[in-house]
């Protein structure tokens, strides 16, 4: 054996969305999901707000004219969209289509309100909700960063205890108490969800095994 994966026939890839409120280690869960899948796409987002430093076309975000994005999400062209501190953010319909007619698998992580306008848009996708293990570790890890008032604190913890019950619209919950332990639970969710027969190309593997026509 070469150690080479094979896997089973697709025509399409998987929608796989996260959401979960602030403190519950979104962005550190998806970037080692996103190194230890292979044939997982990014969905990057569009955005009307200016470049911050550092960030890069393409890579974090596509920057986009105010008139532009409103003009686009008139045309249907984003799955869902966003208005935050009076810029708008949106992911791209065709980039996200066109990665799951080639087969593979797209990861987004957005807001809650974002993923009921995906589930409507694509209700053939995977939620997964990530979730902190208690009220107190997540206050804990909103204050360690630090960078807050005790204000903003509140704020953070008032609005995590209303999104919490979003958990039932969702298809998997993964409780991100070990960092090590909800990256291996998403990506054993992303790998089965691969496998379901609904998903993969059955009829061209079965037709592998059709006996040849006598001459």
């Amino acid at each position: 054996m070469s150690g080479e994966r094979i896997e089973f026939p697709r025509t399409r890839g998987n929608l796989i969305v996260i959401s979960g409120p602030s403190g519950s280690g979104k962005n550190s869960v998806l970037a080692r999901v996103r190194q230890g899948v292979p044939n997982l796409t990014y969905s990057v987002s569009a955005t009307t707000r200016a470049p911050r430093e550092g960030e890069l076309e393409g890579v974090h975000y596509f920057f986009v004219k105010h008139d532009e994005f409103v003009s686009r999400m008139e045309a249907g062209d984003f799955l869902e969209t966003a208005e935050f501190c009076g810029n708008y953010y949106g992911t791209p319909r065709s980039l996200v289509e066109r990665s799951l007619s080639a087969g593979d698998d797209v990861i987004m992580d957005i807001e809650i309100r974002g993923a009921d306008q995906v589930r409507a848009a694509m209700p053939g996708a995977v939620f997964i909700f990530l979730v902190p293990p208690s009220y107190a570790e997540l206050r804990a890890r909103i204050e360690r960063r630090g960078s807050e008032s005790p204000e903003a604190v509140e704020r953070r913890l008032a609005k995590a205890v209303e999104e919490i019950p979003a958990v039932f619209r969702y298809d998997y919950v993964v409780m991100n108490y070990d960092l090590g332990q909800a990256v291996d639970q998403i990506r054993s969710i992303i790998l089965a969800e691969r496998a379901r027969v609904s998903r993969c190309d059955c009829g061209s593997f079965v037709r592998r095994f059709a006996p040849e026509s006598p001459n």
